[in-house]
């Protein structure tokens, strides 16, 4: 699975690469999960600011190949791309993202897992290069329902913001079976800022999306959802999409 989005402090741009909450589930072992996050702002910053591409107009494409191991283990590799509105298609980042979760033979009354995710990006798309995110999923499946919460930290590793120490970036999604194929839902984006002291309101990070999920086919992973910015922090609309397919290569769990 794709690891969770983490939100740079206010001076830097908004992570529009991977839109996801993580659930709790890795891929089998001998599988291989490919997926495309595809996200655009449709309205952002409009103009060159420190040093950072406009948002708004820009396509995002993120290559996600997340290899399972074992059971409980996985490692993802993305490759982020992006197409500015006046330049062509332009690599900007990569990031490798290993996770693990808690066995089903422990049987807990909640999926649990852990991913720590190491990744660059290019100077034009972040005031940090280099930055580490550590990311725990709790996700739990009443009936219909759906509930996922991931209270990312997120630490910059070279950059402007190398100083403020961890971030706090939490999301959450509420998801509804409407039918056996279809779940509609909500997801909630958030960047507060450090751990140690969290940033004024109106230069945190607060997004929320409407979401469709498609049950496809149990190779098939479709997301998709449109985004509306609450602070002066954010993107104000934001639409993403979320295409995967699971190769199989041996036995499963």
């Amino acid at each position: 699975m794709a690891g969770c989005l983490l939100f740079p402090s206010p001076t830097a741009a908004q992570d529009n690469f991977q839109i996801q909450v993580s659930g709790s589930e890795t891929v089998s072992p001998g599988s291989t999960l490919v997926e495309l996050f595809s996200n655009v702002s449709a309205r952002g910053t409009t103009r060159t600011e420190n040093g950072l591409l406009r948002s708004q107009g820009a396509f995002h494409e993120t290559l996600g190949i997340t290899q399972g191991w074992t059971a409980w283990s996985e490692t993802g590799f993305f490759v982020l791309t992006s197409v500015q509105p006046d330049s062509g298609w332009e690599w900007a980042g990569a990031r490798v993202q290993p996770r693990v979760r808690a066995p089903d033979g422990w049987h807990l009354p909640v999926g649990l897992s852990l991913s720590v995710q190491v990744g660059y990006e290019r100077r034009v798309f972040s005031t940090d290069t280099w930055t580490l995110d550590i990311g725990p999923t709790i996700d739990k499946q009443w009936g219909p329902w759906y509930v996922a919460f991931n209270p990312t930290l997120g630490l910059a590793l070279k950059g402007e913001n190398a100083s403020r120490g961890f971030e706090f970036s939490p999301s959450l999604k509420i998801g509804y079976a409407l039918t056996s194929r279809i779940s509609a839902g909500l997801e909630y984006y958030a960047g507060l800022g450090p751990v140690s002291g969290f940033d004024r309101f109106r230069e945190q990070q607060h997004q929320i999306f409407p979401v469709i999920d498609l049950n496809l086919g149990p190779k098939w992973e479709f997301n998709a959802g449109v985004g509306v910015g609450l602070t002066p922090a954010t993107d104000r609309l934001t639409l993403k999409m979320i295409l995967g397919y699971r190769f199989d290569w041996g036995a499963g769990r």
